[in-house]
């Protein structure tokens, strides 16, 4: 009761009003545009995978999934990519631990493993291209190139990403705002990682089978 009458008791000019509360911190805006980008990257690759189920049999003739993927490299690729962000995750932990070592050790596994996922998916595309299975000989062949390519532009950008990164440590050192964007990198890598899982279960578990 008597808080009341004392709040009552302030002159109303006296409260600060939302306007005058000011802007949100950096870090909460931050965090809440890269969760937007995330989300709306989810969806772009949504479609993505619409696209490919609705267009998987329009081979016009040409070779089929089943004729194309190798199980054997998928498999090694996936290995590389759930592990790799296992190693991100490792060093996320050295990042608020603020250990240099195991930071770098973290990235440079994730790093390597990436880019050894990223020459096998390369080798891949040339073979079929190859062979002539280009995106133009079929629809299937269209949306497989289009839904796996953006995947793996992805990883690419996120490889650019954490060798800018590392740089900026070594510069920077633990600096809040290298925190930051290092959290939007393990979040990104992680976003990554479970959209290949989908795409091996859609594209190649279920593209092999009869």
């Amino acid at each position: 009761m008597n808080i009341s009458v004392a709040i009552d008791a302030v002159p109303q000019d006296a409260l600060p009003s939302a306007s005058e509360a000011g802007p949100a911190p950096k870090r909460v805006v931050v965090a809440y545009g890269f969760w937007i980008f995330l989300l709306s990257d989810i969806i772009m690759f949504a479609a993505l995978f619409a696209s490919y189920a609705v267009l998987v049999h329009s081979t016009a003739g040409g070779p089929t999934g089943a004729q194309l993927f190798n199980q054997k490299t998928v498999a090694i690729e996936t290995a590389c990519l759930l592990v790799s962000s296992y190693a991100c995750g490792l060093m996320s932990l050295a990042i608020n631990s603020r250990r240099y070592l195991r930071t770098y050790l973290g990235a440079l596994i994730t790093f390597a493993l990436g880019a050894a996922f990223l020459t096998l998916e390369i080798r891949e595309f040339a073979n079929m291209i190859a062979i002539g299975a280009t995106p133009e000989r079929s629809a299937f062949l269209s949306a497989f190139f289009t839904l796996v390519g953006c995947h793996g532009l992805h990883v690419t950008l996120g490889l650019v990403w954490l060798a800018v990164m590392m740089v900026q440590v070594a510069v920077m050192g633990f600096d809040a705002t290298v925190q930051r964007r290092l959290l939007c990198f393990s979040l990104f890598w992680h976003a990554l990682d479970i959209v290949w899982v989908g795409l091996f279960t859609v594209v190649y578990l279920m593209g092999v089978s009869p």
